[in-house]
């Protein structure tokens, strides 16, 4: 299993040390590094900063959101990026959710598969540069033919060569259908909130996704499943949680509306609806303290990897043998060469060093205002 590297959302500003930590990943050999986007800092212009200052890791969107740029926007980005890079770049779309496609970009969010269908093929055919680019639409028509159209649209065809026709495309999903959807006309597949337990479940709906799949994409063995994977190696396995239930407690209970929560869903489905429906009534009344110690440990063990070195690598074997091939870790700079380390067995931890490591942890959020 590979390893990368998710720099995660930007808060009050850039992350801190995050410069610092892109290059310890890229010099630890992580294979990649992932940016993110809600609706604050952009996805591409952090690639494009910290990417200048590295050579060899890959940089992937995770996620550029399909709503806050045209198809063709979001192409001359990648291929922007992929030239300035020499050829690394990954482009990761998602569509996000209602709350921040109608609320922040202000574009209607009904039928997001239809949408990214449609999306991602103009991408692929920007970049293939065969013709002059023309789309049928109903989504995102080229050239625009509406009833409000000037008629002096002309289909057009990008003045920069691609570095790269093929340049990888990944579809973050969540519900069984975007998961299939994924596996029909992506590269890759960008999971959030994986449990190994539900690998069968998966695994089923990449193979359906897989049935319909062109025989013109990169064949399906190089398809590749990269999640988003907390590891946080701690001596103290309710400490370790801790840094770990705010992320969950933010999206059960903040992200998407009370009805609509799609990463929700995803909680719902491994069978943690009782302790979903505190978390996300705990955060609606303002109690996100509250919400945030409602997250039960045992759902933080099923999505992150937390505690010990030997308890990590312990339930390590589950993921390995689930459909995930490259797993995104989060941390600061001090952690990366233990996180590796302990994920790949390439090192070892003497009980001072994870004393060292934990008392980092805590210093570090001390600083930023703790949980």
């Amino acid at each position: 299993m590979r390893i990368g590297y998710a720099t995660g959302y930007w808060k009050q500003g850039p992350p801190a040390g995050a410069l610092r930590a892109v290059r310890t990943a890229e010099r630890l050999g992580f294979e990649s590094v992932w940016t993110a986007e809600a609706y604050g800092s952009d996805a591409f212009t952090p690639l494009a900063w910290w990417g200048s200052r590295t050579k060899r890791v890959m940089l992937g969107t995770g996620i550029a959101q399909i709503s806050a740029r045209t198809p063709a926007a979001t192409a001359m980005a990648a291929m922007t990026l992929d030239h300035l890079s020499g050829g690394r770049v990954i482009l990761g779309l998602g569509v996000s959710g209602p709350q921040v496609v109608e609320g922040w970009y202000g574009q209607p969010f009904p039928k997001p598969l239809a949408r990214t269908r449609e999306y991602v093929a103009i991408v692929r055919d920007i970049l293939a540069r065969d013709a002059a680019v023309a789309a049928a639409g109903p989504h995102y028509p080229l050239p625009y033919a509406r009833a409000d159209a000037t008629g002096l649209g002309k289909a057009l065809r990008s003045t920069v060569h691609p570095l790269r026709r093929d340049l990888p495309i990944y579809l973050a999903a969540e519900g069984p259908k975007n998961v299939a959807l994924a596996a029909e006309i992506g590269d890759g597949w960008l999971p959030f909130l994986f449990s190994p337990r539900a690998d069968r479940e998966l695994r089923a709906n990449l193979e359906a996704g897989f049935a319909l799949r062109s025989p013109a994409l990169s064949p399906r063995s190089r398809f590749e499943v990269a999640v988003q994977l907390p590891v946080i190696p701690h001596p103290d396995v309710e400490a370790a949680a801790d840094m770990v239930r705010p992320i969950i407690a933010l999206y059960v209970g903040g992200m998407g509306a009370k009805g609509a929560n799609f990463h929700r869903n995803v909680i719902d489905r491994l069978g943690y609806s009782e302790a979903c429906d505190r978390i996300q009534a705990l955060y609606l009344e303002g109690k996100k303290a509250e919400a945030i110690a409602a997250v039960p440990t045992k759902l933080v063990e099923e999505i992150a990897l937390i505690g010990p070195p030997e308890k990590i690598r312990d339930e390590l074997q589950a993921w390995e043998e689930s459909v995930v091939t490259t797993m995104l870790v989060q941390g600061p700079a001090f952690a990366l060469r233990t996180i590796r380390d302990v994920v790949t067995g390439s090192g070892s931890l003497t009980r001072s060093k994870l004393g060292a490591l934990a008392f980092a942890y805590a210093s570090a959020r001390g600083k930023s205002g703790g949980r």
